[in-house]
C-alpha cells in the first residue's frame, strides 16, 4: 500500500483558502467562510486551494529572513549573512538546538512551514476526485498535488533525515504517542515512486500563462535529486548512524548498497532524455558570451534550462541584500574568500591549491594568479582596468556571481574598502564584512529607494543539475567513462571553458579525481542556490569545510581602489561544526514532548 510521509506538526485547523500573491492570474471571488465540502465541490475554489499548496514552497530568495526557509546559503562556507537576525548565524556559531529552532508565525522555519504544505497537499489529494470537472484537467491537478507533496517530503528529509510515515492527513484526534520515524531509504524511495506517479499524470511543458506549475520533467528532476541523496555517503551505509533506531529497534539508516548509485544515474538519465526531447536545454545568451549566458539563467524567467521555479514577484528584500551601500542597499549577502578562491582561472587552472593557515593561501603559481599589483581591463569588458590582480583572468562565472572592489555595478565601480562609497565607514549595522557581495541573481535595474525590482522566478530545479547528478552517480557506479566526462564538460563549456585545463580529459582520471571535479563544479555552478550546504553534508565532508574560519579582505583598511592595505586577507568569523551532530537538524523538542516514540537525531 502506498503511504505518504507526514510530519507530526500537522496544522489541523489550517486555512482551507490561502491565495498566493504570485497567483495573480486567478479570478477573485467574494470572501466567504468555506468548509472543505464546499471547496471541493467547486472547480474554481479547488484551483485556489491548489494555488495555496504552491504557496508553501519555500521562498528561498531573501536569505536573511525566517519566512524564506533558507538559512542554508548563509549556513555554508560560501557566504556570510551580516544581518544579525539571520538564523544562519545560529547554525554557524552552534547556538541552536531542539528547543531553539527559529520560528516565524509560530511555526518552526523548516519543520512547521513545510509540514503545513504537506497537510494542504494531502487534503487536496484526498478530495480532488470529488470535484466536478474535466477528467483530463483533474488528472493534471492531481499530478501537481502528488509532486508538491513529494517535494515537501524531500525538503523535510534533506534537513531532518528520517521522518514519520502516515497514509492520511492527521486529524485533530490523532494519537501522537504512536508516532515513529520511517527509515530514510523508505522515505526517499517513496518520494521517487510518487514522482513516477506524478510524471505519468503531468505534461512535459506548461503553457505561457501557467509558468511555475509542475510538469512531468519537474517530477523526474525531483526523483533524480532524491535518489542521488539516498545513494550518497550520508545515508548509504553511514556508520555514524548505525545506532539511529526507533524505540522498537528498527534501524533508520540502511547498510551500503552500490545499486543505489545505479538507481540514481538511471533516474537522472531518464530526466535528461525526457527534458531534451521536450525542448529543454542549457541556457545560452544570444551572442553565446559565457558570462551573459550564466547571468541570464537567473534573469530570464522560465528559460529553457528551468525545470521548475516558483514565481516570487519583485523580491526587494533580496535585492537590498545584494545591493551595495552606496546604491541604497544593505550589502548583507557576502560571499566568503574561500568561495572566491574556488573560482578557477580562465584556462581552468585553480588559483589556490589549499591553505597553509586559515588566512594564508597556498598559491598555485603556475596558474598566473597573483595577490599583488593591478590589472588591465578585461578584453570582453568583464571588468575595468585598475582592479586587483586577485580578480583578473578568472572564469566568466566569477564575474557573473561576485561583486568585488572595482567591479562595475549600476554604472560605477564598487568601492568596498573602508572609506569607499560602499565601504564600512558608510554603514551602520549593515555593511559588507568580507569585501564581496553576491552579484548572481541580482537585478541590475532594481531601485531599492523606490522598492522596485523586476518579477523573479526562483529556480528550484534546472537541467545543469541533472547533468551533474547523472555524472556523479554514473562515476560512483561505473567509474569515469566517457559519458561521465561528457556531461561534466557540457556544463563547463557553457561556462566558457573550451579546451586544455578547462575541460576534463578522457581516460586519464580515476573515480576519486572525477569525484573531486564534480564537487568543485557543483560548488561553482550552483553557488548561492542552496546546494553547497547539502552537498558537503551528503558527501560527509562538512566537518572539514564548515569548521574553517571565514575570511575576506581587510574591510577596515584602505582609502582607494589601489590601496594595498585593503587587499590583505583577514579573519571574519570563526565557525563551529560538530560531527555527527550538525549533519542533521534536530526534531523540535516540542514535538518530541508530544510524541515520546519520536527519537531524536544523534547528539541533540
Amino acid at each position: 500500500m502506498n503511504k505518504i510521509f507526514i510530519l507530526i506538526q500537522a496544522f489541523a485547523l489550517s486555512m482551507l483558502i490561502l491565495i498566493s500573491s504570485c497567483d495573480s492570474y486567478l479570478d477573485k471571488e467574494p470572501e466567504e467562510i468555506l468548509d472543505q465540502e464546499h471547496v471541493f465541490n467547486n472547480e474554481a475554489y479547488t484551483f485556489r486551494f491548489l494555488s495555496s499548496v504552491y504557496s508553501s514552497i519555500p521562498l528561498m530568495a531573501a536569505l536573511n529572513d525566517d519566512f524564506t526557509q533558507n538559512p542554508y546559503v548563509g549556513g555554508s562556507d560560501e557566504m556570510e549573512i551580516t544581518y544579525s537576525g539571520a538564523f544562519s548565524n545560529n547554525l554557524n556559531s552552534g547556538a541552536w538546538g531542539p528547543s531553539d529552532i527559529r520560528k516565524f508565525w509560530d511555526k518552526t522555519v523548516i519543520w512547521g512551514h513545510t509540514n503545513e504544505g504537506l497537510r494542504k497537499a494531502s487534503i487536496f489529494l484526498e478530495n480532488i476526485d470529488n470535484v466536478p470537472m474535466d477528467s483530463k484537467r483533474r488528472d493534471r491537478w492531481k499530478g501537481e498535488g502528488i509532486f508538491l507533496r513529494a517535494y515537501f517530503l524531500f525538503i523535510l528529509a534533506r534537513a531532518h533525515g528520517p521522518i514519520p510515515l502516515y497514509d492520511t492527513p492527521f486529524r485533530p484526534d490523532h494519537d501522537f504517542t504512536t508516532l515513529m520515524r520511517a527509515p530514510i531509504d523508505e522515505v526517499f524511495e517513496f518520494i521517487a515512486s510518487e514522482c513516477d506517479r506524478a510524471a505519468a499524470l503531468l505534461e512535459p511543458n506548461v503553457v505561457a500563462g501557467e509558468k511555475g506549475r509542475a510538469t512531468s520533467i519537474a517530477a523526474l528532476a525531483l526523483k533524480s535529486r532524491s535518489l542521488l541523496y539516498l545513494a550518497s555517503p550520508l545515508w548509504n551505509g553511514n556508520p555514524m548512524y548505525a545506532d539511529l533506531k526507533n524505540n522498537d529497534g528498527k534501524r533508520l539508516v540502511p547498510d551500503y548498497d552500490k545499486e543505489r548509485w545505479k538507481a540514481a544515474y538511471e533516474a537522472a538519465k531518464k530526466c535528461v532524455d525526457q527534458a531534451e526531447i521536450n525542448g529543454y536545454g542549457l541556457y545560452y545568451a544570444p551572442d553565446n558570451d559565457p558570462m551573459k549566458s550564466y547571468e541570464g539563467i537567473f534573469l530570464n524567467n522560465h528559460n529553457k534550462e528551468v525545470l521548475f521555479a516558483r514565481n516570487i514577484g519583485p523580491e526587494v528584500v533580496f535585492e537590498g541584500g545584494v545591493t551595495p551601500l552606496g546604491h541604497g542597499g544593505y550589502s548583507t549577502f557576502c560571499p566568503t574568500q574561500a568561495q572566491v578562491d574556488a573560482y578557477q582561472m580562465a584556462d581552468g587552472s585553480s588559483p589556490i591549491k589549499g591553505y597553509i593557515t586559515a588566512i594564508v593561501p597556498d598559491i598555485n603559481v603556475s596558474s598566473g594568479y597573483k595577490e599583488t599589483g593591478f590589472a588591465a581591463a578585461h578584453p570582453k569588458g568583464y571588468h575595468p582596468s585598475g582592479i586587483s590582480n586577485m580578480y583578473a583572468n578568472r572564469e566568466p562565472r566569477f564575474y557573473a556571481s561576485i561583486n568585488f572592489s572595482g567591479s562595475i555595478w549600476k554604472g560605477r565601480p564598487v568601492e568596498l574598502w573602508y572609506s569607499g562609497r560602499d565601504g564600512r565607514s558608510k554603514g551602520n549595522l549593515d555593511y559588507c564584512v568580507t569585501g564581496y557581495i553576491q552579484r548572481k541573481m541580482a537585478d541590475p535595474d532594481a531601485d531599492i529607494s523606490k522598492w522596485k525590482a523586476r518579477d523573479k522566478a526562483y529556480i528550484h530545479f534546472r537541467l545543469a543539475e541533472i547533468y551533474l547528478n547523472y555524472a556523479e552517480a554514473l562515476n560512483e557506479y561505473s567509474g569515469p567513462n566517457n559519458e561521465v566526462i561528457d556531461y561534466i564538460n557540457k556544463v563547463r563549456k557553457r561556462a566558457g571553458f573550451t579546451s586544455g585545463k578547462g575541460l576534463l580529459p578522457y581516460g586519464t582520471m580515476n573515480t576519486e579525481a572525477v569525484r573531486e571535479a564534480i564537487i568543485h563544479e557543483r560548488r561553482i555552478e550552483f553557488a548561492f542556490e542552496a546546494f553547497r550546504y547539502f552537498d558537503v553534508r551528503r558527501l560527509l565532508i562538512a566537518e572539514k569545510t564548515e569548521s574553517r574560519p571565514v575570511t575576506g579582505m581587510s574591510i577596515n583598511e584602505g582609502g582607494a581602489l589601489n590601496d594595498p592595505a585593503y587587499y590583505k586577507r583577514a579573519e571574519v568569523e570563526k565557525r563551529v561544526f560538530e560531527s555527527p551532530k550538525h549533519y542533521l537538524w534536530p526534531i523540535p523538542q516540542e514535538d518530541i514532548n508530544k510524541s515520546p516514540n519520536l527519537v531524536q537525531n544523534p547528539r541533540w
